[in-house]
């Protein structure tokens, strides 16, 4: 998902009032139906660009994938001149995904590409590719919801 930085700041806001008392962040798995499709209709904000970046179930490992969309990821950023990037942490993916982006900012050259990754507790803006991803995946009016988005399989 891409913010313009004029965007980032309300979007923010927007997410923050989303989160109730006792929640320390939005996490689509986590909410009744009710308050997904109340989340998704709140999240779906013109001056975000969506891509969903998928990777078929084709015989490659779980890690094969992952690494295949942070490099699409990455790839997308840098075409579309994104200069900051921003991961939710996975302990157990951390090393391995900034591995495969430096290698992929090496490739490509393009140097001024920030990347960072964060808890979802402190960056209130992961809930906008977890609300997506949800939404996607269910499809339908869901799907729908979301707005325009660009697929690339890769």
């Amino acid at each position: 998902m891409a913010l313009e930085v004029s965007a980032v700041q309300d979007a923010r806001d927007a997410v923050r009032s989303l989160i109730l008392p006792g929640q320390s962040r939005l996490h689509m798995r986590k909410e009744s139906d009710r308050r997904r499709r109340s989340i998704v209709n709140a999240l779906a904000v013109p001056t975000i660009s969506t891509t969903v970046i998928r990777a078929p179930k084709d015989g490659r490992t779980d890690r094969e994938r992952r690494s295949a969309c942070i490099d699409a990821l990455v790839r997308a950023a840098v075409s579309d001149g994104i200069d900051r990037i921003c991961f939710e942490i996975d302990e157990t993916q951390q090393r391995q995904d900034r591995q495969r982006i430096v290698e992929t900012l090496h490739r490509l050259r393009p140097l001024t590409v920030e990347h960072r990754h964060e808890r979802a507790s402190n960056e209130p803006l992961l809930a906008l590719p977890d609300a997506v991803g949800w939404a996607w995946a269910k499809g339908g009016d869901r799907r729908r919801r979301c707005g325009p988005v660009r697929v690339t399989e890769v």
